[in-house]
């Protein structure tokens, strides 16, 4: 059977149709638009979903995956927490269904992360084996993640599992916009990062300008060392209580070389309760393909380890 998946980005919407041997058949995108309004996203979709249907000389399939951005709560999928401000209170999962004619499933943009990643990506090798477990993480922007076990994405009694980016991070207080202090995300987020940066020096960078400048400028330096030890800290607090097999980093913070290096693995080791810490971490395969892939694995049987 086909697959199809679409996924909803800030500038971007990208469909695609996988085959039964989870190829890709077709893959489309249309700009996302959110400046004219929440209606006119979801004409965009069905746009999208009609032209892969056209391009591919497929029938319109009976469901499709969706990811999207923010969290999708309740029966109608109302979204919350999404920086595309024109969705926040809407019921996308209920109008959808409306506008497509066809079952929808939908799931925020961590949770396909981490589905497509563990099962197609980087994890593949490792996640082919019954029972075991993926962490996906998101680290740009924001901060989110997503478990995988078994070929099957954990959500949780709230649909909140692996939402690791509101954590408290123990002597930080910095103000969140969910309304608590010191959160993951006011910490190691690139955003963040590039605060701390600018109370440091006086200077403003971006995040990869940082990295870059760490051998010549002792506050960039400060920052990554600032980055790799919170880093430790938080993912063991996730370890000690999921020791997933594997941990996969994505986003655009995931790009920094020195969160792969034994340094690293110190600062997470030291916080594990455990004598050593010994899982792979991890950097994305599939680019930025990763979003529409795992939405499209939301449709049809789940993804079974072997």
């Amino acid at each position: 059977m086909n697959r199809w998946g679409v996924d909803l980005g800030g500038t971007k919407i990208e469909g695609v149709i996988l085959d039964s041997e989870l190829r890709p058949v077709i893959r489309h995108r249309i700009p996302t638009e959110q400046e004219e309004g929440y209606g006119h996203i979801l004409m965009q979709i069905k746009s999208l979903v009609e032209t892969m249907a056209d391009k591919s000389g497929f029938d319109l399939p009976e469901q499709i995956g969706i990811g999207t951005p923010g969290r999708a709560d309740g029966g109608d999928g109302v979204i919350s927490n999404s920086n595309s401000a024109c969705l926040n209170g809407m019921p996308l999962l209920r109008d959808l269904r409306e506008v497509l004619r066809m079952e929808v499933l939908i799931d925020n943009d961590a949770n396909c992360f981490a589905l497509a990643e563990s099962m197609l990506g980087a994890g593949r090798d490792e996640m082919a084996w019954s029972g075991a477990t993926a962490f996906g993480i998101i680290l740009g922007t924001g901060v989110g993640g997503g478990i995988v076990r078994d070929g099957r994405l954990i959500r949780g009694a709230h649909g909140i599992a692996g939402e690791w980016g509101h954590n408290p991070v123990p002597g930080e207080n910095a103000k969140c916009y969910c309304g608590r202090c010191g959160c993951v995300e006011t910490v190691i987020s690139g955003p963040a990062l590039e605060r701390y940066y600018a109370a440091l020096s006086g200077r403003k960078a971006s995040l990869k300008q940082i990295a870059a400048s760490m051998g010549r400028d002792g506050f960039a330096r400060q920052t990554i060392d600032r980055l790799v030890e919170k880093f430790g800290v938080v993912l063991a607090a996730v370890i000690n209580i999921l020791d997933p097999d594997i941990v996969i980093i994505g986003g655009g913070v995931g790009n920094i070389r020195q969160l792969y290096t034994p340094e690293a693995r110190e600062a997470i080791a030291k916080n594990v309760f455990n004598h050593s810490f010994d899982i792979p971490l991890l950097p994305p395969l599939l680019g930025d393909s990763a979003g529409v892939f795992g939405a499209a694995l939301l449709a049809g049987p789940p993804l079974h380890s072997r």
